[in-house]
């Protein structure tokens, strides 16, 4: 039986450089949490998530100062900026003319079909898409009547409308999300969307919470549907510096073997044969590779016994002893190491593999 992932066919369409949808690869974005008017810290902000690997970002538009900053943060950043809009037309017609890649908007509540139609105007002459935000708690009052509150088919139905709304004016560049804070609703609305139309889906559910749940929540939800071939972007919505929204988000796509960026680690739970603090290791080996891209699978793990055997997948690993640990490459052991030295020794052996790697991408 075959366990490749076949892709939801979809239209493509570009975020700034960055194509979305069809076979272009899953792409993961974030949001910063930074007040968008202070221009020198949502820069900071944004460096930080693309080292992590963003590719995507979205910064919130407020009102006309947050607009007003969208030019400096563009010139200062090297991803695709998203402006998320809410309400006020003007500040999606000011934040477009100000260097923005896309918008963010539900097209009902901005103001009439007037008002749509001059920000779709804007967009077409500057090649901007527009993605349309459906979330299960701002839904139209007569669709929460009608479906007895915000089920899937209610939350369809309502980014059927805003579709309805965009393609009225000839403009077709769009990406959709449909976010709830619950995952069994999330996915079964996204389920449901996914065969009634053909635009790129962004995927997440919103709301998630803390670093723990909202990991959990995400995973499920996000991680379902892309088992399923649908979805084209995601976000990983966390109470929680940004950066780590982006670190699940991979997370998510490494463990579905979908993309792999920077290294995963593979790390045993430990038990009472453990003689090293692995849980100490395991975090300072991430910490010292948050930032790195190459692709390398590492094995940390507090014993021999669950050393070179049980992770002899492992490109590189680890395995702590008393007093001296070992060193392995692909289950074969090449050296003791002092168990002080465990972590350094692992990391020395990444930097030669990125070195190797390099090497061979340059031939």
């Amino acid at each position: 039986m075959s366990t490749e992932i076949i892709r939801r066919n979809s239209r493509q369409i570009r975020v700034g450089n960055v194509p979305v949808g069809g076979h272009a690869p899953i792409t993961v974005q974030s949001m910063t949490n930074t007040p968008t008017q202070d221009v020198a810290a949502t820069i900071a902000q944004i460096l930080r998530l693309e080292a992590a690997g963003c590719e995507i970002v979205r910064v919130a538009v407020p009102d006309e100062q947050a607009a007003e900053a969208v030019s400096a943060i563009k010139a200062g950043i090297h991803i695709p900026l998203i402006a998320d809009i809410h309400f006020d037309y003007r500040l999606a017609l000011a934040a477009a003319k100000g260097g923005a890649d896309g918008l963010r908007i539900n097209p009902g509540n901005i103001g009439g079909q007037v008002k749509v139609r001059a920000v779709v105007d804007c967009a077409k002459d500057l090649g901007l898409p527009i993605r349309i935000g459906v979330n299960s708690g701002s839904l139209e009052k007569d669709l929460l009547k009608t479906h007895q509150g915000a089920t899937p088919q209610a939350m369809v139905e309502s980014a059927l409308r805003h579709v309805a709304l965009l393609e009225k004016e000839g403009f077709e560049q769009i990406k959709i999300s449909l976010k709830a804070s619950d995952v069994r609703r999330t996915v079964a609305a996204y389920r449901l969307l996914a065969g009634r139309i053909d635009y790129p889906l962004h995927l997440g559910v919103t709301e998630a919470g803390s670093l723990y749940a909202g990991t959990v929540k995400s995973a499920l939800g996000i991680g379902m549907l892309l088992a399923e071939g649908i979805g084209d972007t995601l976000r990983v919505s966390l109470t929680r510096d940004p950066v780590e929204e982006v670190r699940v988000g991979f997370e998510i796509l490494k463990a579905l073997e979908i993309r792999r960026r920077g290294p995963e680690i593979i790390s045993c739970p430990t038990c009472g044969r453990c003689n090293i603090d692995l849980m100490s290791v395991v975090d300072e080996v991430e910490k010292a590779l948050l930032t790195r891209a190459t692709p390398v699978k590492l094995a940390i793990m507090g014993c021999v016994v669950n050393g070179p055997g049980e992770a002899k997948e492992a490109d590189i690993g680890i395995a702590g002893g008393q007093g001296l640990g070992i060193l392995f490459k692909k289950g074969k052991v090449i050296k003791k190491v002092p168990q002080a030295q465990l972590a350094q020794a692992l990391l020395k052996e990444v930097d030669k593999w990125e070195a190797e790697s390099q090497k061979k991408k340059d031939k």
